[in-house]
């Protein structure tokens, strides 16, 4: 997460600001105005010439940091903490089996399936069959990156509520069930660092610069 410029900004209403294509554009009589150079507050219904709006403040150190939680797949940022697969069992029982089933099998369309390795699926097939269901399993790149999602974004009604021991836990519970690591694995930061998922060698880096070739 990069912190430069962070502002939190508390609205009534919503602002909105559109810039040209490069942020160029073109004034009354011709005149070439950068978006860079314009001045906000001159905006029909604005306060004015060289004034702000006044609807925010900077935000503090503490605030950035609770927010600063992401985990990059080199895993480098795994908080301390531990947890194993038998109590991310229960906590999956009670945080996550009524939106992805009681054996993580999702509830199609709206939840995913977490948990298996159908046979028809191994090796990585899903081009010549886009049918095929994809799981923790089958169809993720990286072990730390598992951590990082649902540490951010679960349980789905209160996302972030999570201790990061009970994160390590659903972590380890997951990986379990989908047979990476074994059922009485501990995963901690320098264990989960260690774990490469099944397929990690399918997955590669997203170089495209855009133009007319598609791969």
């Amino acid at each position: 997460m990069r912190t430069h410029g962070w502002s939190l900004i508390l609205l009534g209403g919503l602002v909105a600001c559109n810039g040209a294509s490069g942020g160029v554009s073109t004034a009354a009589g011709g005149a070439v105005v950068r978006f860079a150079d314009r001045d906000p507050g001159t905006v029909p219904g604005g306060p004015g010439a060289g004034k702000g709006y006044a609807i925010g403040r900077e935000a503090t150190p503490t605030e950035i940091a609770s927010w600063d939680t992401d985990v990059a797949p080199d895993g480098a940022t795994l908080p301390a903490g531990q947890g194993t697969a038998a109590e991310g069992a229960v906590l999956y029982k009670a945080q996550c089996q009524s939106c992805h089933g009681a054996k993580g099998e999702g509830m199609a369309p709206a939840y995913p399936a977490l948990i298996g390795r159908p046979q028809e699926a191994e090796g990585f097939v899903f081009a010549k069959d886009p049918k095929l269901v994809r799981t923790i399993g089958n169809y993720w790149s990286h072990a730390t990156t598992l951590f990082d999602y649902i540490k951010r974004a679960m349980p789905l009604t209160a996302p972030g509520s999570l201790t990061d021991d009970q994160v390590y836990a659903l972590t380890a519970y997951l990986l379990a069930a989908n047979e990476v690591i074994a059922p009485t694995a501990t995963l901690d930061a320098q264990a989960l660092r260690a774990v490469k998922m099944p397929y990690a060698d399918r997955f590669v880096p997203d170089d495209r610069r855009g133009g007319p070739d598609v791969r």
